[in-house]
């Protein structure tokens, strides 16, 4: 019988989480130290960084602090000068301005696209081509069900993650021989920093429970097995793809749910 029990682990890899301080990044990390991974947490707010980077290490694992910033493009070369070549780059930060889009200024609109899409392409830059000399990686980045479906005050926030999502896409593409796999994560409402606004209403906050089929807001944690599962082994022919981790809120419609007949009867 063949033996599919170590496709999970993740001994003997360096894991580069850039985001690491806060949200799924910081679950990320945890998640990626506990299938056996070697954890670099970057971050802008670097003592956010240790602080993961020491629960970590409390936990016999091994990880270490870096700061990052993706708005920065010394910051990020200097981030890959100290860290190295990771195995695994996982992508996380991004903001959002909630306005309709006639109200965006050019300095929101600059500072959203300088985060989110820009700040990714610097990470893929600076890190992604050792990847490559080396034969083999993984880069995940997150996307957003915002890819797929809008509503109003998402414009640019939704521009960038689709913008995301087609550029690992191509990313793809152009190292499908080399070795190195890219593919993206698009979280659904997840409990963060990045939601807290909307957590503060309650009806906005029920009405994005009451959207998913599950019913409910999902957590960082969640976003963990996706995460590993792209890292390691198990992922091996997965390159390209968008990894829906939304709770099924892009599965169904959500505006009515219709009468279904007693017993599963056929209405013709």
């Amino acid at each position: 019988m063949d033996d599919y029990s170590g496709i999970f682990d993740l001994s003997g890899r360096r894991a580069l989480v850039v985001g690491g301080g806060s949200g799924i990044g910081r679950a990320s990390c945890f998640g990626l130290a506990s299938f056996g991974a070697h954890v670099t947490c970057g971050d802008i707010d670097f003592g956010k960084a240790k602080e993961t980077a020491q629960a970590i290490t409390a936990g016999g694992r091994a990880a270490e602090a870096l700061l990052i910033d993706l708005r920065d493009a010394e910051s990020v070369s200097a981030a890959a000068r100290t860290s190295g070549v990771p195995d695994v780059l996982l992508i996380s930060p991004s903001i959002n301005v909630r306005k309709a889009l006639l109200d965006i200024t050019e300095e929101e609109f600059d500072r959203i696209v300088g985060l989110n899409l820009k700040g990714i392409f610097r990470a893929i830059k600076a890190f992604v081509p050792g990847m490559v000399k080396r034969g083999k990686g993984s880069v995940i980045v997150f996307s957003s069900i915002r890819a797929h479906v809008v509503e109003p005050g998402q414009s640019v926030y939704a521009a960038t993650k689709a913008g995301t999502l087609q550029m690992i896409r191509a990313l793809a593409a152009e190292l499908g021989q080399s070795g190195v796999r890219a593919n993206a994560i698009a979280p659904g409402v997840i409990d963060t920093p990045l939601t807290a606004q909307i957590k503060q209403d309650q009806a906005w906050c029920r009405a994005y429970a009451d959207k998913s089929v599950m019913r409910r807001w999902g957590q960082p944690s969640e976003l963990v097995g996706a995460v590993v599962f792209l890292a390691a082994d198990a992922s091996s022919y997965v390159t390209g793809s968008c990894l829906m981790v939304d709770g099924g809120w892009t599965a169904a419609d959500g505006r009515f749910a219709p009468p279904l007949p007693a017993g599963g009867a056929a209405v013709s």
